[in-house]
């Protein structure tokens, strides 16, 4: 090794392997710190408290750990799928002869870094409940003043400005602020603050479109704070309908426009004018309907009136034709009249009760009995005869005269009534029974039926 270049090997003289592995290690080693960038992979942290993860770039691993000591500095955690710039040492683990890095220090690399840091803050206040549903304030339906922080260059003021006169004209507080670069967000708490202490109802914060990094100052923490401590509710309405900042989820509402927040702030003029109008003409129908009600009741009140003056004075009119029968009553005729009227009660009463009368409606009674006894005794033999009838009709049908009656005979052969020729042969005497009488015969000859 005295020439710089390392010890000399040869066929006969090779180097051992721990020493190859030394004189890798060293050399790596001289490169001193190096600062390498890729995506992380296989990450794995051992109750040592150690991390042992691997940078990919372009089909290339390395492997590298970062101590507990320098793992506690980190800010983020260094998980799989993260684009990291990672400063360390190159050596040797010589257990496994693989060269990796030793990091002491990580950060995102490019625009992750900016992403990973607002997701850091975004988990923050969504911890401490700044984007709760529960801390949404409704919006005013009709605000006395409109505040608005936005550029008064840019095209979302003009946009508001037109909206808000278009629909419902509302005086308008513009807080003039920048709406990107790094003053903007001290800008944008300074215009708030100036529009409230101005005695406004709505806060309209916003801007137009633009790339993520034009978006960032709505993602500051100072911004985000400020609107949700805002004293009135907030609208947010920044960039398009796909961006989302911190300060639209701490906001009171979200517009995906300037012009939707304006739409948002004030209600819709001509509407509310085509409900006036629906809401006079009920009122109007209302107060005819009320009227026409009154002269009715009117209208009954005077036939309630004419009504009791009609009783009071048929009243005054019953009350003189009782004193007028009271009257009469103690005059000594009527006396008369009703001891005759009595005298006729108790005959008719006593005729009532003689038993002609008695003995008349109970022959009255007996002979309609009669009658109906009668009647049911003729209805049950008129119905045995037609039901003696159907039945001898049905035997009349069924019996065998019947049969013979149309030309039909029975024939015997001893005790057996032949239904076949085969039952007899030539010479059998057989027996014939006819309608009327009957004969014996002598069978000559079988033959086929006709």
């Amino acid at each position: 090794m005295g020439d710089g270049r390392g010890p000399e090997s040869s066929r006969e003289r090779p180097l051992g392997i721990a020493e190859v592995v030394r004189l890798a290690g060293r050399s790596l080693d001289a490169l001193g710190l190096v600062w390498v960038e890729g995506e992380v992979t296989q990450v794995s942290r051992p109750t040592s408290g150690h991390l042992y993860f691997a940078l990919a770039d372009r089909g290339a691993v390395l492997p590298a750990v970062m101590w507990g000591r320098d793992l506690v500095r980190q800010k983020f955690e260094i998980v799989a799928g993260l684009h990291l710039r990672v400063r360390g040492r190159l050596g040797v683990y010589e257990r496994d002869g693989k060269m990796q890095l030793y990091a002491d220090f990580a950060e995102p690399a490019g625009a992750g870094a900016e992403a990973l840091a607002r997701e850091q803050l975004k988990a923050k206040l969504a911890a401490e409940g700044m984007f709760a549903e529960s801390k949404k304030r409704p919006l005013p339906k009709f605000p006395r003043r409109i505040g608005v922080v936005t550029s008064s260059r840019g095209a979302a003021v003009h946009d508001i400005i037109r909206t808000v006169h278009r629909r419902f004209p509302t005086p308008i507080l513009i807080a003039d602020a920048a709406v990107q670069g790094p003053t903007a967000p001290h800008q944008i708490v300074m215009g708030m603050a100036m529009v409230v202490r101005a005695g406004v109802d709505l806060v309209i914060v916003g801007r137009g479109g633009g790339a993520a990094t034009d978006l960032s100052a709505f993602d500051h923490e100072r911004v985000v704070r400020t609107i949700s401590r805002c004293p009135v509710p907030v609208i947010a309405a920044i960039g398009h309908e796909v961006d989302l900042t911190l300060a639209d989820l701490a906001a009171d509402a979200r517009a995906s426009t300037p012009t939707a927040a304006a739409e948002l702030a004030v209600p819709d003029g001509a509407a509310i004018e085509e409900i006036f109008i629906k809401v006079r003409s009920r009122l109007d129908r209302e107060i005819r309907h009320r009227l026409n009600r009154a002269n009715q009741d009117l209208d009954h009140a005077a036939l309630a009136l004419h009504a009791r003056g009609e009783r009071a004075i048929s009243a005054r009119g019953s009350e003189l034709h009782r004193l007028q029968h009271r009257l009469a009553a103690l005059h000594p005729r009527a006396r008369l009249a009703a001891k005759h009227a009595t005298f006729n009660e108790l005959s008719r009463r006593l005729a009532s009760t003689h038993p002609i009368a008695r003995i008349t409606q109970g022959q009255r009674a007996l002979d309609g009995l009669l009658a109906r006894c009668t009647a049911a005794i003729q209805r049950s033999l008129a119905n045995g005869r037609s039901e003696l009838a159907r039945t001898g009709a049905q035997m009349a049908a069924l019996s065998p005269l019947a049969v013979l009656d149309r030309g039909y005979a029975v024939v015997r052969s001893g005790e057996a009534i032949v239904r076949d020729s085969a039952q007899v042969v030539a010479g059998d005497r057989v027996h014939i029974r006819l309608a009327k009488g009957s004969l014996v015969a002598t069978v000559e000859a079988e033959g086929e039926a006709k």
